[in-house]
């Protein structure tokens, strides 16, 4: 089935219909979405939101409903990344459990809890099911999607370090690359914050106009490239993280404004583990962010973005160093877009 989750769109597959040996799954769905740039030879639509894959099992593991592998396809380098999840992805797990059968619906509203196999966490979704059937019709809007939508809450917990191996992956608050000040951090995604003005821009442009400008991007995957191995991420020159997070002050009453490289592109929005790790930086008090941010009062943020704002209910215990969150709440909308037989190319040398 192909859904779009959140601000994303992607193929979702049921690990069983899927070749068991690795190499030849990976293959496989490098032609379900495309090898080239334009992935004009599979589904993809050619950049990165529209080049993902959910597979799907039930699981095996006490309390929990279905494991959720998440691939990311990298455009034009004819290769996969598995090391980050996908929150927007994640939230049309959910749905593809009940069309597929996997799950059944219990009311009015259904829980479904997820394992995110990538980091081997948690997340339980609440869905609109009235009549125990799965609506996609709702009020619910989500900025980077057009119209409304049933809602899909996401209550995500121990998301620190789900990648790297701990909130603050450096160990500090702060470090410098090419004397520029930054916060690696790791709620659920790697991501690295820097201050626009560090970059001598203002934040506010266009993600089409930070994509034309070569010097900025040169800069970034150099910090990037540097970083990485710092992050616990190794060699981080064929991977999708850390992202690359450009802050500014927020302009329409939220927490802070962003513009994130994913990792060489601007994204048009911003991911949803991407914004909760921005929004636990600027709770931080040394981090890049902590001066910028416009800290609102409770535990909903709002974190800016091209295409609007994205809405998070941190729980947080300031008790401790650093901070621990103890779970982050997300609105998303989801929605089926087609199902039906999926043809790959005859290969007679390694079928699949």
């Amino acid at each position: 089935m192909q859904f779009r989750g959140g601000s994303s769109k992607g193929i979702y597959l049921l690990a069983h219909d899927l070749p068991q040996d690795e190499v030849l799954r990976n293959r496989l769905i490098l032609d379900v979405v495309g090898r080239d740039t334009s992935q004009i030879d599979g589904l993809g639509g050619g950049v990165s939101l529209t080049s993902k894959v959910a597979i799907v099992t039930p699981s095996e593991l006490e309390g929990v409903d279905v494991d959720y592998l998440f691939v990311q396809v990298v455009v034009g380098e004819n290769r996969l990344d598995t090391k980050p999840n996908c929150g927007n992805i994640l939230a049309g797990v959910g749905p593809f459990a009940l069309e597929a059968g996997l799950v059944q619906a219990t009311g009015d509203e259904t829980r479904i809890v997820v394992r995110m196999l990538n980091s081997d966490k948690i997340c339980e979704l609440v869905l609109q099911t009235p009549g125990r059937k799965i609506t996609y019709s709702g009020d619910a809007q989500i900025d980077g999607v057009n119209g409304t939508s049933a809602p899909i809450t996401c209550f995500y917990t121990e998301l620190a370090g789900a990648v790297t191996g701990a909130l603050l992956p450096t160990g500090r608050a702060i470090d410098r690359v090419e004397g520029i000040e930054l916060t690696c951090i790791d709620n659920g995604m790697p991501v690295v914050l820097i201050r626009a003005t560090d970059l001598g821009i203002s934040g506010y442009e266009s993600p089409d106009m930070l994509d034309r400008n070569s010097d900025l991007k040169e800069k970034l995957e150099s910090i990037r490239l540097q970083i990485g191995p710092k992050m616990n991420l190794g060699d981080v020159s064929g991977a999708v993280v850390p992202k690359m997070c450009i802050i500014s002050a927020a302009k329409k009453g939220g927490l802070i404004n962003t513009r994130t490289f994913i990792p060489h592109e601007c994204h048009k929005s911003i991911g949803v583990l991407g914004a909760v790790s921005v929004a636990t930086a600027c709770l931080l008090p040394n981090s890049v962010a902590r001066d910028i941010a416009d800290l609102a009062e409770g535990n909903f943020q709002s974190v800016e973005h091209p295409a609007g704002e994205f809405s998070i209910r941190l729980e947080v215990d300031r008790s401790q160093v650093p901070i621990v969150v103890k779970s982050a709440g997300v609105l998303r909308t989801a929605r089926l877009l087609s199902r039906g037989q999926l043809f790959v190319p005859l290969n007679t040398d390694q079928p699949y």
